[in-house]
């Protein structure tokens, strides 16, 4: 992150507004707010990875982070350099468009949908090339692209599912009538090269959370829509032999597992596990290859977080806490945290980062990230009022009397 003048050590949503950069009283580290050149930056969804990585020096850039702005009514991608704080407009369509959460990486291009078409405009060059046109009367959303840049997948429902959402507006009226309903779902790929599009598993359950592994272009993860206790929720696909493979089978009633997401390596796959639900807590991974449960971290009620991130070099964690009125009750969660592991490797200890007490987490999720070099935690937060996102960085802060917020470690299982 770009240098910065001395801070003022303040109650994190203490005021409205917050300077665009503080240390939080409670815990002693720094927070920054990240804007666009028009509005505050939307957060992405905690799987997805909004991020560019720099090429280095000769190219100008460091590491950039991914966003959206409202430029004459319409949205535009722009990028942050994370170094510099310096913003760069990429797209400047005037189409009205959907910018997806999807960064191919291979080509260094973020993907967007305006109508029935989804385009790619490189981040270096601002080139914008169509990819894929969906055929008059065929249906589907993009979800993902797989890591070499060469395929496409998303989902699509019967129209029945899309009625009962339109009926039930409110996730507590649609959630169980989707789920009871069984209803066609289907997921498919199209090859870039090709414009080839086909299905390649369906179900009549409600599927969702399509992600391509970040490492492997093959692999391809999905779950089982619905309430959590009901269903065994993660499954990996094969696009080479076709298989899929269950990540985590419940053993108890009211056992629940989800919020998944793949490791930076690809290699597992990581959920929040309660057994049974909103008594127990784990973050809890297994091999994407075998399903073999790895580990299993416990938690307290109060570190018990909505979502998690896992740092670049897999040595740190990262949580985004919650409300009282959620699946934990917790009556001190709402925290973003950082999670180390003991010296034995089984163990979760937790830091404090930034007190949300201020914070609506009903009206928003933080969904926590790693910045590419590892030093940043970024979430979102509404504690000033407005929806905006923010970084805090993960070293503390040398501040005359503001003392870091460590907890005992948690008990915790490791599986062989």
């Amino acid at each position: 992150m770009h240098a910065a003048h001395a801070q003022d050590v303040l109650e994190t949503g203490a005021s409205k507004p917050m300077p665009a950069e503080w240390i939080d009283m409670d815990t002693g580290h720094k927070v920054r707010r990240l804007s666009g050149p028009t509005g505050p930056i939307s957060n992405w969804y905690f799987h997805n990875n909004p991020f560019i990585a720099g090429q280095g020096a000769g190219d100008g850039h460091g590491d950039r982070m991914v966003f959206s702005n409202e430029v004459d009514g319409v949205s535009q991608i722009f990028t942050l350099d994370l170094a510099t704080g310096k913003t760069e407009q990429v797209t400047a369509d005037p189409a009205r468009k959907r910018v997806l959460p999807m960064i191919a990486r291979a080509t260094r291009e973020v993907l967007y949908q305006a109508g029935d078409t989804l385009y790619a405009t490189g981040v270096d060059t601002h080139k914008t090339r169509k990819l894929y046109t969906f055929p008059a009367g065929q249906r589907g959303g993009f979800a993902t692209i797989n890591a070499d840049g060469t395929v496409l997948a998303g989902s699509y429902a019967a129209p029945e599912q899309g009625e009962i959402a339109r009926k039930y507006p409110k996730k507590s009226d649609f959630f169980d009538r989707i789920y009871d309903a069984h209803l066609l779902n289907s997921i498919f790929t199209i090859d870039i090269a090709s414009g080839k599009m086909k299905v390649v598993h369906e179900e009549n359950t409600w599927l969702g959370h399509i992600q391509f592994s970040p490492t492997d272009p093959d692999i391809l993860m999905f779950c089982h829509e619905g309430p959590w206790h009901k269903v065994d929720r993660i499954w990996r696909y094969d696009l080479k032999d076709k298989t899929t493979t269950l990540m985590h089978k419940r053993s108890m009633p009211m056992e629940i597992a989800g919020h998944e997401g793949f490791a930076p390596d690809g290699k597992s796959i990581w959920f929040d596990l309660q057994k049974p639900r909103g008594q127990t807590f784990y973050f809890a991974g297994a091999d994407v290859r075998t399903g073999r449960e790895l580990a299993s971290y416990g938690l307290t009620a109060n570190e018990w977080s909505i979502h998690y991130a896992i740092s670049p070099d897999r040595k740190l964690f990262a949580g985004d806490g919650g409300d009282p009125t959620q699946v934990a009750k917790a009556p001190d969660g709402m925290w973003i945290y950082a999670f180390r592991l003991d010296a034995a490797g089984t163990r979760f200890v937790s830091e404090k980062l930034v007190n949300m007490k201020a914070h609506g987490y009903r009206a928003l999720e933080p969904n926590v990230h790693f910045t590419p070099d590892g030093k940043w935690v970024v979430f979102g937060g509404n504690f000033e009022g407005r929806n905006e996102t923010y970084a805090v960085e993960v070293a503390r802060t040398p501040v005359t009397g503001a003392a870091p917020v460590v907890q005992a470690p948690s008990p915790a299982v490791k599986s062989s």
